[in-house]
């Protein structure tokens, strides 16, 4: 019963939260702001939110190829459409249960390939670590570069008090030790809560381990940085469509990017919240809060529609095409 509420939390909180932040947005509107909003919509070149799509589909591409290399060590050599079809109906799932994505490629996978779940989701892990580490990469040179920034933007909307001087390094002061004391605890705590963080930094060794260890590791590596620059490049391209956008400098773009795919794990998708985060950014750079919001919701709704077709149509494309392939295993079912 317990475990079932969770579950049932774990779905419902997000979906909620991102019902919540659409409605509570769009009910701050006057029907100016919503003019506004139409207007940019109307005025979008919607070439370069095109060549945004295709970018984002190359990444999905060579993450379906990435996988490969994680695969093979365990013997295990898929094809390529089966690769690609399971990660796009891992994005759909996503779309509906977060993190449920990798769970669905993966069973789609074993169901398709003749191999052991257990071991395909194994091979999640690697590709996990990578990805997370890429993206702290990310959130840490935005904290550096834009520190300025965010720590106005911050203290502008009262998020934080503004500290000066000596009250600063008593801030730095106590943030280290209590950094050192978290440190101590994960490290010999038997709490259940320190625990279960500690086997997570566990499986994030074992992650990097595994790379380092692949045969194909360089391959691995390249593939990775292929994505995320896909990542990058296509939210940049996508800039280019408002007149209003296209002024805002690389570190602006860095830095909406990153709180795109920060709000992207809050809520199913990042509905709601992504429009919002990228709003609350391009308001630093001088971008009208109803241009912002809008570019937010045309990024959005580009790829989340890429996601939903790309994903519905693997869906109906895995099976004719294992069928084709292999059309005496289905001859005996």
């Amino acid at each position: 019963m317990k475990k079932s509420l969770v579950n049932i939390l774990k779905i419902g909180l997000p979906l909620g939260l991102g019902i919540f932040l659409v409605w509570y947005v769009f009910s701050k509107l006057t029907p100016a702001d919503i003019e506004d909003i139409k207007n940019a919509f109307a005025n979008t070149n919607y070439f370069w939110i095109g060549i945004s799509i295709v970018l984002a589909i190359l990444s999905h591409v060579s993450r379906a190829y990435r996988w490969k290399y994680t695969l093979e060590p365990l013997g295990i050599k898929p094809k390529f459409w089966n690769s690609f079809f399971a990660v796009m109906i891992g994005y759909l799932v996503n779309l509906a249960i977060p993190r449920l994505g990798e769970v669905s490629r993966c069973a789609v996978m074993a169901k398709y390939e003749k191999h052991s779940f257990n071991k395909l989701f194994g091979t999640v892990i690697a590709e996990r670590v990578a990805d997370s580490l890429i993206l702290l990469s990310f959130i840490v040179a935005v904290v550096f570069i834009q520190f300025d920034v965010l720590y106005d933007f911050l203290v502008a909307h009262g998020i934080i008090a503004k500290f000066t001087g000596v009250k600063l390094y008593i801030i730095l002061a106590l943030l280290a030790l209590g950094a050192f004391i978290g440190f101590r605890l994960l490290k010999n705590s038997t709490f259940p809560f320190f625990v279960k963080i500690r086997n997570a930094v566990y499986g994030v060794l074992e992650g990097i381990g595994a790379i380092l260890k692949m045969k194909d590791r360089w391959k691995f590596i390249f593939h990775t940085l292929f994505i995320w620059l896909m990542y990058v490049i296509m939210f940049y391209v996508a800039f280019l469509a408002l007149p209003d956008t296209r002024h805002v400098p690389i570190d602006g773009v860095i830095t909406a990017f990153v709180i795109g795919g920060i709000s992207i794990a809050v809520t199913n998708g990042g509905i709601g919240a992504y429009p919002l985060g990228i709003q609350q950014i391009l308001l630093l750079y001088n971008v009208d809060a109803n241009t912002g919001l809008a570019f937010g919701w045309i990024v959005w709704t580009a790829q989340t529609i890429m996601i939903i077709a790309l994903g519905g149509l693997s869906f109906i494309l895995m099976p004719i095409y294992n069928k084709n392939l292999n059309p005496h295993n289905y001859e005996l079912r």
